[in-house]
């Protein structure tokens, strides 16, 4: 065999042997952004788990007069009717959407009822004075209870269409739990004073 025939011959293994590593660093590399990418999904799959189980717990939970908390499932983002307080407590009340379009819609100042599916929540805090803003004001401290109502008038016929119920919160477990004294008509009595109003307290603060 000549010497340039076996010069081309050694050239032609030394570029295959080059193609070889290329491809195998490229075939590492790939396994290696797959690798990160499943621990990627991984991890942002335990966390999705986890928030899951945090609202399994709390969307588990029934009233003792059958008032499931999951009825208000996302109540989180619902959008705020109005506020009130007491000498302790601060209480914020937020709306599902059904709710809240009845209320643009006029309801209850135009003397129809709200829809069924109406659902209502009051979030209450316990209040404590502002140790940062340069004047008195109080501002919430610990959460502390979740009052429901809603509105089936099939189900809750004999407290005029509206079910009721409370779920207090501990902080310290960072747990919610039914009210053991919440039947679903355990509001009603309150609410009878504002039985021309569909008994719904609160008037949607326009913005």
């Amino acid at each position: 065999m000549s010497e340039f025939v076996r010069k081309s011959v050694a050239q032609e293994q030394q570029a295959q042997q080059k193609i070889e590593t290329r491809t195998a660093v490229a075939r590492i590399a790939g396994f290696a952004l797959i690798a990160t990418a499943l621990a990627g999904l991984a991890v942002l799959g335990a966390a999705a788990l986890f928030a899951q189980g945090q609202d399994k717990d709390k969307y588990s939970l029934v009233s003792p007069g059958g008032i499931a908390f999951s009825d208000f499932r996302g109540y989180e983002d619902w959008a705020d009717v109005s506020s009130a307080r007491t000498t302790e407590i601060l209480k914020v009340i937020v709306a599902n959407p059904t709710m809240i379009n009845a209320y643009k819609a006029g309801v209850p100042g135009n003397g129809r009822p709200f829809p069924e599916g109406s659902r209502i929540v009051k979030l209450q805090w316990k209040l404590k004075k502002s140790t940062e803003a340069p004047f008195v004001v109080e501002v919430p401290d610990v959460f502390s209870q979740a009052f429901v109502m809603e509105k089936d008038s099939k189900r809750f016929s004999k407290s005029g269409g509206w079910g009721y119920a409370v779920f207090n919160y501990d902080p310290a477990s960072d747990k919610f739990t039914a009210d053991a004294k919440s039947p679903s008509d355990c509001g009603f009595a309150c609410h009878t004073p504002v039985k021309a109003k569909d008994y719904i307290f609160h008037p949607y603060q326009k913005r």
